[in-house]
């Protein structure tokens, strides 16, 4: 079900890893951002916006992880959006007839295996390099585009309603995420914090890729928390980080895993 957090912006959670569906409302219909995961939630979504007369206009995805790639026929044949890198790593990796095979496989051992719908993944307009609004017959959208957790990563902020669409940082259950094929993946984290930081006070709210939506003050709360555990994984020490550990809220202790591979990695 659609929620507004703030004026001309609503947001679909799904029950898979509190993935956050965005949609921003313009004068000829809506941006979606990033879309839900199920075929189910897909399928609400849609309704949802019909309920609402909304039809989608233009879609936008943060970067090329399966799961913010994914599309439905009802949404339509509109462009699909992402960063030139976002597209032409979603496009790679899509070039092997495998590849769909593989995301199938992959969820097999999880709570939505055999309920996603692949059929439409990956089919992204790259956008010119440089590219830093949205192109579309709406409120501006800002593209920050940065290298951490994903090639081409991107967040939006919706200047005019104030609200910081992160992709998948700044969450309040997920600890940095980084892009291990890189040549200084914590290095590129920090980078992209500081351009979020540098957009931060001008968002009310914050809507990350997974967690909670966060409202006045969460954005630059979140930077520093994750700033915090960046710099404890690169001297070698353990982050005293809430979303780790004991603490890690109730069904999100698999971060631990995530941790400890990325800590041992880094060691290494």
């Amino acid at each position: 079900m659609l929620r507004q957090v703030a004026d001309g912006v609503l947001v679909h959670e799904s029950t898979f890893v509190q993935s956050n569906a965005v949609v921003v409302e313009g004068r000829a219909g809506v941006l979606l951002i990033d879309p839900g995961v199920t075929a189910s939630e897909l399928d609400c979504l849609v309704n949802d916006l019909a309920d609402l007369g909304r039809t989608v206009v233009a879609g936008f995805s943060t970067h090329p992880h399966w799961d913010h790639v994914l599309w439905h026929a009802g949404f339509g044949e509109v462009p699909r959006y992402g960063t030139a890198r976002c597209a032409a790593a979603i496009r790679d990796e899509l070039s092997d007839p495998h590849a769909k095979t593989r995301i199938a496989d992959h969820l097999i051992e999880t709570e939505i295996a055999g309920q996603v719908p692949l059929d439409l993944l990956g089919l992204i307009t790259g956008l010119p390099a440089g590219t830093t609004r949205v192109p579309w017959d709406g409120p501006k959208v800002r593209i920050i585009e940065h290298q951490a957790h994903a090639p081409g990563h991107a967040a939006l902020l919706i200047e005019e309603r104030g609200v910081l669409v992160a992709g998948d940082m700044l969450s309040d259950v997920l600890i940095p995420m980084l892009e291990h094929d890189t040549a200084d993946p914590v290095g590129d984290y920090l980078g992209a914090l500081r351009l979020l930081e540098d957009v931060a006070g001008d968002a009310g709210v914050v809507v990350p890729g997974h967690g909670s939506v966060g409202g006045p003050g969460r954005a630059r709360a979140r930077i520093e928390l994750d700033r915090a555990y960046l710099d404890a994984v690169r001297n070698g020490r353990v982050p005293a980080d809430p979303r780790i550990g004991p603490s890690a809220k109730p069904g999100w202790e698999w971060v631990s895993d995530v941790h400890e591979g990325q800590f041992q990695q880094l060691a290494r």
